[in-house]
């Protein structure tokens, strides 16, 4: 069971692909509207941690919880989306010849209805609302009924935010989100998930650490799948394992 508090949590948890140790004892605890940002060299387990919570890799041990007491181990991808647990993956998944609009109908029907049906349906004026309020939200309001394909990276990768966030989700898992964005674009991207985090927990995959600087109020650094150091920016730039392992020397002064 989480501790009080926590809206995730995993256990000692271990994936082996083949004697190679994705994750390692892992432990990893998020509380309720939490912005947890991860970082870590490359192969150090970071999307082998979102795979595990949202499903896609079964663990070969350990334990994981989602709020009070649901046992996440076991349960198909789906299901867990059901409870919770949205995803943003790195590269953007839209539809890239709907409007924006179009997009976040689609994804706000998605349990009940298929695409054509989406389309052809009347939104209620309910689902009008919650769409014309995500818009306002992810900055693309004067963007509704322009093609998502015509967008920006940056802007499609707010689009796909807005989608996942649609479904309500109580814990958001994004993966490198700010990649291949303008300047002005990854500072936008970075208001944008602190003012998501006064409503949802969210965990953050990410590399650049600039962004890593504007946004961080924990992060956790994994390396060779286990926890080696977890606390503000300061903390980790301060810690000899992680100016070793991760960051070499040159780079952590500009944490």
């Amino acid at each position: 069971m989480t501790e009080r508090g926590s809206i995730i949590q995993l256990e000692g948890v271990v994936v082996d692909y083949d004697g190679f140790k994705a994750l390692n004892n892992l432990n990893f605890i998020v509380d309720y509207n939490e912005l947890r940002v991860v970082i870590g060299p490359n192969g150090a387990g970071k999307t082998t941690l979102l795979d595990v919570i949202c499903g896609k890799t079964k663990p070969a041990s350990g334990r994981v919880f989602f709020g009070l007491d649901v046992n996440l181990i076991g349960k198909r991808e789906d299901e867990i989306v059901s409870l919770g647990i949205g995803r943003k993956f790195q590269a953007p998944s839209i539809y890239g010849n709907l409007t924006v609009w179009e997009n976040l109908d689609l994804s706000l029907k998605r349990s009940s209805k298929g695409v054509v049906q989406t389309l052809l349906g009347k939104s209620t004026a309910e689902e009008r609302a919650r769409i014309a309020q995500n818009l306002e939200t992810i900055s693309l309001k004067d963007y509704a009924h322009t093609r998502a394909g015509s967008l920006s990276h940056g802007q499609k990768q707010w689009l796909e935010i807005g989608m996942v966030i649609l479904q309500d989700p109580s814990l958001l898992l994004v993966d490198e989100p700010v990649a291949g964005m303008t300047d002005k674009e990854t500072e936008q991207t970075g208001r944008l998930l602190q003012s998501l985090a006064e409503k949802h927990a969210i965990v953050v995959i990410e590399h650049d650490m600039d962004f890593v600087r504007q946004i961080a109020r924990v992060v956790t650094v994994l390396h060779e799948g286990t926890v080696i150091c977890e606390g503000t920016v300061e903390k980790v730039q301060a810690d000899e394992r992680v100016r070793e392992i991760y960051l070499g020397r040159q780079k952590v002064a500009h944490v």
